[in-house]
């Protein structure tokens, strides 16, 4: 196993020249770390930025995400999808403010406790905003060491993942934890890359590499295969009536919890069956018109969608969403298609048909 402390000289080196310039690196505040660090789960760098700026413009300060209301905190999300992420960053901020004033503190564990931040995060958060000898490993690091180590263990494990944090713990460096952990994760998003070959041309840590030595980096890291994703097939109703369409809110548990969305209904149902669903919600249908068929990929389930635009004659003033005694059946309700792009999130789930509110049919 190659010597980890022997990596730490040139690749704090390489970081100096190479690092990208990047929002979040700028005034590396608690809040602004935090905020970057869950946006990137799972979202590409490049992706993230206007979304962070965005974000921090909004909501500049923890007191200010705590007191956000939930639906002006999703829509600043929207497209970044996975919007648990968000809400627990709001629990946090709540926590934050209740208990330390509006503050994130310097305390490892206090960071860790909050909602929503695992040991990758808190260590991000504890090295980069607050100097703390504390290691960030994430998917990019965990790459880079099973590669450096060539270790074959299953780094999906969490016994595998603690040894590798044990490991960069006992090497950060006094006074650099922050650009330490930043470069073992920038070495893996740029130069050790996780799609096709990695560049080790490029790589400062080329000759202390034991992947590279026996030519098996592509072999590296082992990971459990993913379970095969179930099957689901729905049908997603566009229903509109003149300058107002249809919406309905999921459950507040389960797959995109709390969000709105076009109403759907499970399995594969023909224009008779979407025509006798919408006069069930004492709806009068006007014009049907069967919409291209569309997929969406969950990480454990991927729709199979059919779809169907329905223009219908203007509902009862209950159904409208600003009417003060509003009334939903099966939890519809129409909303002005201008109010709906600007004030109520809709998941990418369904992005295939929202493009249909605009049209006229």
């Amino acid at each position: 196993m190659v010597y980890l402390q022997e990596t730490v000289t040139p690749l704090l080196a390489w970081y100096d020249g190479h690092a990208r310039v990047l929002p979040w690196r700028e005034h590396p505040s608690p809040y602004r770390v935090w905020v970057s660090e869950i946006m990137l789960q799972q979202t590409r760098v490049e992706a993230v930025k206007p979304y962070f700026e965005r974000f921090i413009g909004e909501l500049p300060s923890i007191r200010e995400l705590a007191e956000a209301p939930e639906d002006r905190l999703l829509k600043l999300w929207e497209g970044l999808g996975y919007y648990n992420r968000v809400r627990n960053m709001q629990k946090a901020a709540r926590i934050l403010v209740e208990e330390y004033g509006g503050e994130m503190p310097a305390d490892y564990d206090v960071i860790l406790s909050l909602p929503g931040i695992g040991s990758y995060t808190a260590g991000a958060i504890a090295s980069i905003a607050f100097g703390m000898s504390r290691p960030a490993v994430d998917g990019n690091v965990l790459r880079v060491l099973s590669r450096l180590e060539k270790n074959y263990e299953d780094i999906l494990k969490q016994s595998v993942r603690r040894k590798f944090e044990q490991e960069v713990q006992e090497i950060i460096p006094e006074g650099r934890a922050g650009d330490f952990n930043q470069s073992l994760i920038e070495l893996g998003a740029l130069v050790c890359v996780p799609n096709g070959a990695p560049r080790c041309g490029e790589c400062p840590l080329e000759k202390l590499c034991g992947a590279h030595a026996e030519g098996v980096e592509l072999e590296l890291p082992k990971k459990t295969p993913p379970a095969k994703r179930k099957i689901e097939d729905r049908t997603v109703l566009v229903l509109v009536s003149d300058n107002k369409a249809a919406l309905r809110k999921r459950p507040a548990k389960g797959l995109l919890a709390g969000l709105y969305e076009l109403p759907n209904l499970e399995g594969r149902l023909d224009r008779e069956e979407v025509l006798a669903f919408v006069k069930e919600q004492g709806l009068s249908p006007i014009r049907i018109q069967e919409l291209p068929a569309a997929k969406h990929i969950f990480s454990h389930i991927e729709w199979h969608m059919a779809g169907y635009a329905v223009k219908v004659e203007e509902p009862e003033p209950e159904q409208f969403a600003e009417h003060p005694g509003r009334r939903e059946k099966d939890g519809i309700f129409f909303v002005e298609k201008r109010q709906m792009e600007e004030t109520f999130l809709i998941p990418a789930a369904f992005s295939a048909y929202t493009r249909y509110f605009r049209e006229r049919f």
